[in-house]
């Protein structure tokens, strides 16, 4: 395949329409659904038996999107992107294959031709209009405050389930059925996580409220480019917890993206335990 700089753009992705009327236009107030739809992924391992020196973090990113953008920009933007490198979209987005050159990502000819094609990724990521709000938890601490009988997943998941709430009180959408997607995992680590779900929301929570949420488990052979996007902005935020001082540009292109205090005015301030939360949290982070 020719380097990706040469490549005339075969296709546009993304169209030139009034984006902000895009979000901004909701459905039909009969609808029983939110005009919201959150994809789900994870970075590092929930395990506190072992941890990864190199990765002693667990990262759940939630990916917060207006259905009809999603739909008309989003879904768009990836599969252009697929059809123009791949000439096909049934390739899966994995951070982790891209990263190790496996399956369908081994064909970089060289250093820069893979630097193009992930600028290009980073860059529909950057434009793309989508809420981020995330929990990391450190695994060290977490296992020196409470041993390992905690679940990280589980701490993550009520966390980010909350301030979805929030979010979505602040758009008047809380009254909606909100559909909450997740990468099927395992019968045993599915049915564990749906167990964990329906008991937040159906109460046991730090709002003490119920929670109008459903889950959905979807195969990676879905293809879902919400989940793909999930994927790929899990980890940067890991990486930037672990090594705060390392140049990471996929997470300076994220902190625009977390809920956040101030709202669109404040965008990319003021987010830290409010969109992105650290747990157990560090000595220097105020209380919420």
């Amino acid at each position: 395949m020719e380097n990706s700089k040469s490549l005339p753009q075969q296709f546009s992705l993304f169209e030139t329409q009034n984006i902000q009327q895009a979000v901004e236009e909701v459905v039909s107030s009969d609808s029983p659904f939110s005009n919201y739809i959150v994809y789900v992924d994870e970075s590092g391992d929930h395990g506190l038996q072992t941890i990864d020196p190199n990765y002693p973090v667990f990262v759940l990113a939630f990916c917060i999107f207006h259905k009809r953008y999603y739909s008309e920009q989003v879904v768009p933007a990836l599969e252009k992107f697929k059809f123009n490198h791949f000439g096909h979209d049934h390739v899966v987005l994995h951070e982790n294959e891209i990263r190790k050159e496996k399956g369908f990502f081994n064909f970089f000819r060289n250093r820069e031709h893979k630097s193009a094609f992930l600028n290009e990724l980073t860059s529909i990521i950057e434009r793309s209009n989508f809420i981020l709000v995330s929990c990391v938890i450190d695994k060290e601490a977490l296992k020196t405050k409470s041993g390992d009988t905690s679940n990280p997943y589980h701490l993550a998941l009520g966390f980010c389930l909350e301030t979805l709430f929030e979010f979505l009180k602040e758009k008047k959408q809380d009254q909606k059925l909100t559909h909450v997607v997740v990468e099927c995992r395992g019968d045993k680590e599915d049915n564990e996580l749906e167990l964990e779900f329906r008991r937040i929301c159906d109460g046991e929570n730090q709002l003490g409220t119920t929670l109008p949420f459903n889950i959905v488990f979807a195969k990676k052979q879905v293809n879902s480019s919400g989940l793909q996007l999930a994927d790929l902005v899990a980890r940067p935020i890991g990486l930037s917890v672990i090594r705060p001082d390392q140049q990471n540009r996929a997470y300076d292109i994220l902190r625009r993206k977390f809920y956040c205090e101030g709202g669109r005015d404040k965008v990319g301030e003021q987010y830290e335990n409010w969109g992105l939360k650290i747990y157990p949290p560090q000595e220097s982070e105020k209380p919420r």
